[in-house]
């Protein structure tokens, strides 16, 4: 990618003007808007089935992660109007016009916005812009120091069983920053039922393994312990989305696990994943999520 102030790019037809794409955004590692756009043009085609019809929430560092950063849910002054976007009358007072990515064109158009990271809800709009019940459940594990990533490891896995006793099957991912999450895919249905069930679970460990596992929102109690926020099924929560970078001191990326890559780490440093890392791992093993669609089974 070409440094300068702004370099017109023709991206799947689409006529994009780029700039400042030798800003440096990760001050830590030197890692500059043209490697962040590099990036999310890289892993496009991997990253898109996962941003497919969900309306995004992006947060954007537009002087680098070393600066202040906002939450984005409205499409931003100046959208394109071949970029997709679907109204939400019912999310804040006046509506949220939401952005939804379809083309690597939208992409690049959001790494070029400086919008790092890209979240996601659990469910799906169809060709109407109408929302859809959820088709995936969400396990949100944060750990609380000096409880890390690995602690996390540890509690997913006992999750898993859990998970395959209800005929579930869970997908693993790092957050790219502390912690990780599972995503579950499931038969159609609401926001209320996700959530009850993820909430259920999140109980179950914490009584199971009461000095590991919390599932209060207790702020003050989670030093040491994993909370396990089941509340990111709510409609109205996000998540990042996998593949997504994160606005942190380095271009870590939340990146999808095998299960004995989960069960192996031994150091957080094992599941920490940088942008270059992660575009070796899809050349090399492709999307671990991919079949994930086809694992969707009933809740109980």
């Amino acid at each position: 990618m070409a440094s300068g102030s702004k370099v017109g790019v023709e991206v799947d037809g689409r006529s994009l003007t780029l700039s400042n794409l030798d800003k440096v955004l990760y001050p830590e590692a030197g890692f500059t808007k043209g490697e962040v756009i590099d990036y999310y043009a890289a892993v496009a085609d991997t990253l898109l089935p996962h941003l497919a019809d969900r309306p995004l929430t992006r947060k954007r560092w537009p002087d680098g992660t070393g600066s202040g950063s906002f939450f984005e849910k409205n499409k931003p002054r100046g959208t394109p109007d071949w970029v997709r976007t679907t109204f939400m009358a019912e999310h804040g007072d006046d509506g949220v016009e939401y952005v939804v990515a379809d083309s690597v064109a939208t992409l690049v158009w959001l790494a070029n916005l400086a919008a790092l990271e890209l979240h996601v809800p659990q469910w799906r709009v169809d060709d109407a812009g109408d929302p859809l019940p959820a088709d995936l459940l969400v396990i949100d594990l944060d750990p609380g120091p000096p409880a890390d990533i690995i602690d996390c490891c540890n509690v997913a896995l006992a999750l898993r069983h859990l998970l395959e006793a209800d005929g579930l099957t869970a997908y693993a991912k790092t957050s790219g920053n502390k912690g990780a999450q599972l995503y579950v895919p499931v038969e159609p249905a609401s926001s209320q039922r996700t959530s009850a069930y993820a909430k259920k679970l999140a109980d179950q460990m914490a009584a199971a393994l009461p000095e590991l596992v919390l599932s209060s929102m207790d702020r003050a109690a989670r030093k040491a312990k994993v909370f396990i926020d089941w509340s990111q099924n709510s409609a109205a929560k996000t998540t990042v989305a996998p593949y997504s970078l994160r606005g942190v001191a380095r271009p870590t990326v939340s990146t999808p696990l095998t299960w004995n890559e989960v069960a192996d780490a031994r150091v957080a440093a094992d599941l920490r994943f940088e942008a270059a890392d992660v575009v070796r791992r899809i050349e090399q093993r492709g999307d671990l999520l991919a079949d994930m669609a086809d694992s969707a089974a009933p809740l109980p």
